[in-house]
């Protein structure tokens, strides 16, 4: 099953963590701008495989997760738990950042009960 917009925000921030522009990534991946801006926005259906693996190689990013957003088969051996994903996107955090997440977590698990 396919999340193209999970893939796209997920590329957006691992870019954006870098402090890339489109244009700078157009420049180190040979991509055009346009089909990253596509790519990003969730808007290219089947993306390709070999331009996932240049931007999860630029972006330092798990290049199975980006597969099993773009919808390809992955072998189980190479797929993440979703804790996992979580924590690839979130990317580098303080434990400032750390610390306030765990305290929002907490209070949304204080309100289920």
């Amino acid at each position: 099953m396919t999340n193209l917009k999970a893939l796209g925000d997920t590329l957006r921030e691992a870019r954006n963590r870098l402090g890339l522009t489109l244009r700078e990534v157009e420049s180190k991946t040979e991509v055009s701008n346009a089909y990253l801006s596509q790519l990003e926005g969730g808007k290219i259906k089947q993306p390709s495989p070999a331009i996932l693996h240049k931007l999860c190689e630029l972006y330092g990013t798990s290049y199975a997760m980006a597969l099993e957003f773009a919808g390809y088969p992955v072998p189980a051996t190479s797929r993440l738990p979703a804790n996992a994903r979580f924590a690839a996107r979130l990317g580098k955090t303080t434990p400032h950042e750390e610390e306030a997440l765990m305290e929002y977590l907490q209070f949304l698990r204080s309100r289920k009960r």
